[in-house]
């Protein structure tokens, strides 16, 4: 990369924010909105909206208090904005065969004055605490990956009579109903089917929404394909059981439901089921190219029949993935994907969690996702909004240097961050940083990539052995 690269990169961020000045009715709200985007994308440790005037502007008490009300009061429409930017990631992303990935993020918080916090579970710290929680959609496919939307979660004690004055304090519509986080997804999934701008063919989850019938028939509902996580105790029948209508029963009083036939086999669940299949059923695959080399594991796969209030539902696949090694790991899936989609197709899609990770590690790391100190509804919103926005355009610069296709979007912020403070010592100097670090990264995902496929072949000739004797 060359410093005129870098300059072109402050005239693509005041095009980028152009293509959204309708979303921004007034002109003062575009002011603050560029410069809430630059904080974002600046060399600052903490990312809230003190720090951002104090580097950016020096202390000046008017503009924090007016970055505040654009945050936290201004109204501008969040929905308007991320509509544009799925738009813009439809353009640039776009894929047949594009993944809608759902997952949920905790925000640790001090006290109980912010929207929807209470003790719940928070997987950055992998345990209850007092925090927020988040459900997000990214979209992946192989041209790139951005944040789609999101919802806030609040959990069902912030809809009871003691927390009504904290409810009006937040400023939460009146309009706003409980809703799971599978349902959240679900509304948000259904928002984009309807649109209809963003086009995909898969939805992929972890064991949270797995586990939710209502978020596995909703997608079958959409015409979409799944492929969630599930967890190791789930039923299934591996023959749909014959099914009696209601009716008389030889002693006692008729029946009102249908019921599975008593002779049928009882469901069994995924645990026991992997436990029986052959080792002629297991196939080693290819995932996919990773930072270190090829993800390698093996994969069984079954049609089953899953159990719905004790009864059959539908005919769906039960992927089970088994990692390479002296103690493998097994992970079990369930899709709806019809019988005759490819294997290999499931086996694509079981790699692709890894996009929404790295996005939320990224809008953590990179623009201040988690750097708020926002208390009220619309805050919250608008910040992530926001986020989203600043992210994108990172995404966007990558595709624009593809003459450094290995740049991350951590090396593409920290360019940007030096561009803006118009300093070309330190422009050259952060340059050079670059260029060594992609030539570092680049060699040791070359070894990586040659000690991971000669683990491989060992272990495939190992498996021979064991076969063999």
């Amino acid at each position: 990369m060359t410093p005129s690269d870098v300059a072109a990169s402050i005239k693509e961020l005041i095009g980028f924010h152009r293509r959204f000045h309708a979303v921004f009715p007034r002109r003062e709200l575009r002011y603050w909105s560029l410069f809430y985007l630059c904080g974002q994308l600046a060399n600052l440790k903490r990312k809230t909206i003190e720090p951002m005037v104090l580097a950016l502007q020096g202390a000046d008490r008017k503009t924090i208090r007016a970055m505040q009300r654009f945050i936290s009061r201004d109204r501008w429409d969040t929905q308007t904005l991320l509509i544009q930017l799925q738009a813009l990631i439809a353009e640039w992303f776009g894929a047949p065969d594009g993944v809608v990935i759902v997952d949920g993020s905790g925000f640790p918080k001090q006290g109980t004055d912010s929207v929807g916090v209470a003790p719940q579970y928070c997987g950055h710290l992998g345990k209850v605490a007092n925090c927020q929680e988040g459900v997000f959609l990214v979209y992946a496919s192989s041209r790139g990956y951005a944040f789609l939307d999101t919802r806030l979660y609040l959990p069902e004690c912030w809809f009871s009579a003691e927390y009504r004055t904290r409810w009006r304090a937040c400023g939460i519509p009146k309009h706003v109903a409980f809703h799971t986080e599978p349902e959240l997804a679900l509304e948000m999934i259904g928002a984009l089917a309807r649109r209809a701008v963003i086009p995909f063919k898969w939805v992929t989850a972890d064991e949270t929404y797995g586990k939710s019938p209502i978020f596995l028939d909703g997608i079958a509902t959409l015409g979409k394909w799944c492929l969630v996580e599930v967890p190791a105790d789930t039923r299934v029948w591996l023959r749909t059981p014959p099914v009696e209508p209601p009716g008389c029963n030889v002693l006692g009083r008729p029946r009102t439901k249908p019921r599975v036939r008593r002779t049928a086999p009882p469901p069994q669940e995924l645990r026991d089921l992997v436990n029986q299949l052959p080792s002629s059923d297991w196939q080693r695959h290819r995932i996919k190219e990773g930072s270190k080399g090829p993800l390698i594991a093996e994969f069984a796969f079954l049609r089953v029949t899953t159990v719905l209030e004790q009864l059959p539902d539908s005919r769906v696949w039960a992927v089970f993935r088994r990692t390479l090694g002296l103690q493998p790991e097994v992970k079990f899936y369930l899709s709806n994907a019809p019988a005759y989609c490819p294997t290999t197709e499931l086996v694509r899609i079981s790699g692709l969690r890894w996009p929404i990770e790295t996005t939320l590690e990224e809008g953590k790391d990179e623009v201040g996702m988690d750097h708020y100190e926002i208390r009220s509804w619309h805050g919250w919103h608008h910040h992530m909004a926001h986020t989203f926005f600043a992210h994108l355009f990172l995404m966007r610069l990558r595709l624009r240097f593809k003459n450094s296709p290995a740049l991350t979007t951590a090396q593409a912020r920290q360019i940007v961050a030096r561009a803006l403070e118009d300093d070309i010592e330190l422009l050259q100097d952060i340059l050079a940083v670059v260029n060594y670090h992609q030539q570092r990264n680049h060699a040791a995902y070359c070894s990586h990539r040659k000690r991971t496929i000669s683990r491989s072949r060992c272990g495939r000739l190992r498996t021979l052995k064991r076969e063999v004797s």
